[in-house]
């Protein structure tokens, strides 16, 4: 590829039609299925769609297609497909399906509310997933562009990442044929280190999403008439909640949630470590005062990849602190998101943990776990000389650094289906989820540079790969 060409056409394409479409997309509040049981009803999401697919026709891309999928009770998903070499096919993934909104957005910004500022475009779902579809396609004109060859390539932009993909093998399955069998992934929706260099990822944790449910009582009583008889909802929780977490460490107990992290793992966590420094926990937005559960960013890096941890990420049962009286509440309720190792198997944890908790429940209360949701983790397969070395040399000519491997503590499901399905694919599983940018959190960001470079980079992927396929 001629760099400065693709520098020039890819930052043109950014800045006149992908950003300004991003600004519309960010209006619309298309939550995730989990978080809007009625997204059809509200049209959200196929605003998102329509939107997203009237970009691409407009690109006018030679040999390239774009369908609307949408099976009776699913969400929809976009189906592109670029004629090239038959020889072999890549699949490139993305979502745009967002979460909810969450509270504590900074003054001038809001989940719905697209501001540029300081090279950050902010607002929900820019990063997380949305530019992914917009990048693709600019990725693919960029090699029209210089009328380079390259594979037969189709896309998949699926909505209902957010929910766990569950959507997601109906449409596999459905499209199987037309996919075909993938000699390379390109997925746009992981993480990076730093926005100085291509980051890929080599791992990602399965997530096991439930609701634990504790009631003691029929109904609310005076806490002055019945505390110290009845045993509080909420300590009969922390009750269970111990024979899961060490709340003193937030060790996971069980032993079926552990693995033996692979040596090249370890010395994966080292080398970032190295590179990262103290960013591995800096980056958070810590209160003063407040730090991480340990100063050794090496095991930082394993809790985050390689170990199971369990987050609270929602409740029911509690009045807020105005109308909070005194009150022994019947019940409590909170929702947990277990994150568990890549490689663990993940069949029936669910089930494990249901028995974990329901097994046995203190003074007899009523004690019920909910799965959600839930999916096994992924390892990146050995990846292949050609791979590396265009994956190398795309960020040390579009960054200026060489490229990091780095094991990713969150989930993306269609990894570990396109794992099982495709053996022999490679994969190239990138993004621009780096430090600050706080996707599902208050002030998410798109760091607009990066997004740009990550673009080129996976441009030139493509075009190594033809020739790496011959």
């Amino acid at each position: 590829m001629n760099n400065d060409q693709t520098r020039t056409f890819v930052d043109g394409l950014w800045e006149s039609s992908i950003l300004p479409t991003l600004h519309d997309y960010i209006r619309i509040p298309n939550q995730s299925p989990l978080f809007d049981p009625d997204w059809k009803k509200h049209g959200h999401m196929h605003r998102a769609v329509a939107l997203a697919k009237y970009w691409v026709e407009q690109q006018g891309v030679e040999g390239l297609t774009i369908e609307v999928h949408e099976v009776l009770g699913r969400t929809p998903l976009i189906f592109m497909e670029l004629e090239g070499d038959a020889s072999s096919t890549v699949l490139m993934y993305g979502h745009l399906d967002k979460q909810p909104a969450m509270v504590g957005w900074e003054d001038g910004l809001g989940p719905w509310t697209p501001v540029r500022r300081d090279g950050r475009l902010y607002g929900r779902g820019g990063a997380d997933d949305g530019y992914a579809i917009f990048a693709t396609v600019a990725a693919i004109r960029a090699l029209k562009e210089q009328k380079l060859p390259h594979s037969r390539i189709v896309v998949m932009i699926e909505c209902c990442e957010e929910s766990g993909s569950v959507d997601l093998p109906a449409y596999m399955d459905m499209l199987a044929k037309r996919i075909g069998t993938p000699g390379l992934v390109v997925c746009l929706d992981s993480g990076c280190g730093n926005y100085d260099q291509l980051w890929t990822t080599s791992s990602l944790r399965g997530s096991i999403v439930g609701n634990l449910n504790v009631e003691i009582l029929t109904e609310g009583v005076h806490s002055g008439d019945a505390s110290g008889i009845v045993p509080s909802s909420f300590r009969i929780m922390r009750m269970l909640l111990d024979r899961l977490e060490d709340a003193s460490n937030g060790h996971i107990k069980p032993e079926w949630l552990h693995i033996d992290i692979p040596a090249e793992r370890i010395a994966e966590a080292k080398r970032t470590a190295e590179v990262l420094g103290d960013d591995v926990w800096s980056k958070f937005p810590w209160v003063n005062g407040a730090g991480p559960v340990s100063k050794d960013n090496v095991e930082l890096l394993l809790n985050r990849t390689w170990r199971p941890a369990l987050a609270y990420t929602g409740q029911a049962g509690f009045p807020d602190l105005v109308q909070g009286g005194n009150v022994l509440r019947p019940k409590t309720s909170l929702k947990l998101s277990l994150r568990v190792p890549p490689t663990l198997d993940a069949t029936n944890i669910d089930q494990k943990l249901k028995e974990l908790f329901e097994s046995e429940p203190p003074y007899g209360a009523k004690v019920t776990f909910e799965p959600e949701k839930g999916g096994a983790g992924w390892e990146a397969p050995k990846i292949a000389p050609w791979l590396e070395e265009s994956v190398n040399r795309a960020s040390k000519t579009y960054f200026g650094k060489s490229a990091m491997t780095l094991g990713e503590g969150g989930s993306i499901p269609f990894m570990g289906m396109l794992g099982s399905r495709y053996p022999e694919a490679q994969f190239l599983i990138t993004g621009v989820l780096g430090p600050h940018s706080n996707a599902h959190g208050p002030n998410e960001f798109l760091h607009i540079n990066a997004a740009k470079n990550v673009t080129m980079c996976v441009a030139q992927v493509l075009a190594d790969e033809r020739k790496a396929a011959r």
